[in-house]
């Protein structure tokens, strides 16, 4: 494909630079900046579309940019100068390429969900290396989907997907911010899987998470960092689950990813 050529910080050398930057104007184009070869490999593999690759020709393009260019089908690619695409990356060593993608829309129709699928609900994430690190625990120990819920971090910002290690392209992840609509996929949920269960997490002292079963159908309710689940969600639980601390231990609590990480793990163990 023919590239459109940025010698300046011109119009559309500064969408670019916008869409890394600012929430808004991301959600104003529908489209997110990527970097990194797992986070676009991953992009790729999962079908997301592709709206741009950037790269420069001032230095040589590794085989696997090659491949990329002469094979993934995309709207309209940017070559840029060497120093604008430093002034883009993220990354001490500027990458090679880069990309722009579409979002996909916030719906519950992305979810497929096995005959005894794990689900995770993340209340109003106020941390992107949390939510990134999250998505990945997901990816890694079978979680089939996340619902993110409230005023929280955005889901496309560069750490996020940076954090996720690629990870972010292969799990389903959608941005709910009606409760009634939660509880409405709750619902039908219990309807499609008689056995599904709602657990909630908490640092409070409650049942420890080894006393419960979570080899049938179930979902994760992950809380904010500082306030934990709101009221709402805490209600709705089945059961509420603790990891329980050494007794000589300080701590009174474990870092949200850690915990959720533990929690996805125990569902993982217990199913095998």
């Amino acid at each position: 494909m023919k590239a459109v050529k940025i010698y300046s910080k011109n119009a559309t050398y500064q969408k670019l630079e916008v869409l890394k930057t600012n929430r808004n104007k991301r959600y104003k184009y529908y489209e997110f900046f990527v970097e990194g070869v797992r986070n676009i490999n991953e992009a790729i593999r999962n079908n997301w579309h592709i709206c741009s690759f950037l790269y420069t020709t001032e230095k040589p393009l590794s085989n696997w940019s090659k491949d990329i260019l002469r094979t993934v089908n995309s709207d309209c690619n940017y070559e840029l100068t060497a120093r604008l695409m430093a002034d883009l990356s993220n990354k001490e060593d500027t990458s090679e390429l880069m990309a722009v993608v579409k979002m996909r829309d916030d719906s519950f129709e992305q979810f497929y969900f096995s005959k005894n699928p794990v689900i995770a609900l993340f209340d109003r994430p106020s941390n992107k290396g949390n939510l990134g690190t999250i998505i990945r625990s997901c990816d890694a120990l079978g979680v089939e989907g996340l619902i993110i819920t409230g005023h929280a971090v955005d889901l496309y910002d560069t750490d996020v997907i940076v954090s996720s290690m690629g990870s972010f392209f292969n799990v389903p992840t959608i941005r709910v911010t009606d409760n009634a609509q939660v509880m409405a996929f709750i619902k039908n949920m219990k309807a499609d899987y008689p056995d599904f269960k709602v657990v909630g997490t908490t640092a409070h002292e409650q049942n420890p998470i080894y006393s419960i079963d979570m080899s049938k159908p179930i979902m994760f309710m992950i809380g904010n960092e500082t306030d934990g689940l709101c009221r709402a969600y805490k209600e709705c639980c089945d059961v509420q689950v603790t990891i329980p601390m050494a007794d000589i231990s300080s701590a009174s609590s474990l870092n949200v990813a850690c915990a959720a990480t533990i929690m996805f793990y125990e569902a993982s163990r217990q199913r095998r």
